[in-house]
């Protein structure tokens, strides 16, 4: 089973412009877009003041613990995890089936701005993600079998268009 579609470096380029843009509504420090497998798929930010790959699979694994202690609850309508901090703050939010939106940012900041700047991003970055599995339907990654420690390179390889006949 696939856990991304095929995204490609045009994506990147868009998503990045979500990231963003999102990241200066809220004054984020850095905001990562990760699989649920925890892998990043993209960042931006002052992502260097942070280990970006290890933070991406700590928060899909507290993410996917935390939904399943919402289950046994029978709560059906989990879509977040914030974790609050002397000095920063993390917001994990489900965008879909496949990705989390992280965002890290200054603990003097209202995590309800975060929430609701947040929103209208997972919903864009939820149809970007629709229209590019529509692009190919069928195909896609699994990062995991891939086994890579910072996955990016992946996503910076243009898949060349279909040739006409």
């Amino acid at each position: 089973m696939f856990t991304l579609p095929l995204i490609q470096e045009e994506d990147i380029f868009k998503l990045d412009d979500l990231l963003g843009d999102l990241s200066e509504k809220c004054e984020a420090t850095s905001i990562l877009l990760v699989d649920k497998g925890g892998f990043v798929i993209t960042k931006v930010g002052l992502t260097d003041q942070f280990d970006a790959t290890t933070l991406g699979a700590l928060g899909s694994a507290s993410f996917a613990s935390t939904e399943a202690m919402a289950n046994l609850v029978n709560e059906t309508n989990f879509t977040s995890i914030y974790q609050q901090g002397d000095h920063y703050s993390l917001l994990v939010h489900n965008v879909d089936e496949q990705c989390l939106l992280m965002v890290i940012f200054k603990a003097s900041i209202s995590v309800g701005m975060v929430k609701y700047y947040s929103t209208t991003t997972i919903r864009q970055i939820a149809a970007l993600m629709i229209s590019i599995r529509e692009r190919a339907p069928g195909e896609g990654l699994d990062l995991s079998l891939l086994n890579l420690p910072d996955p990016s390179q992946v996503f910076k390889r243009k898949i060349p268009p279909p040739t006409s006949k």
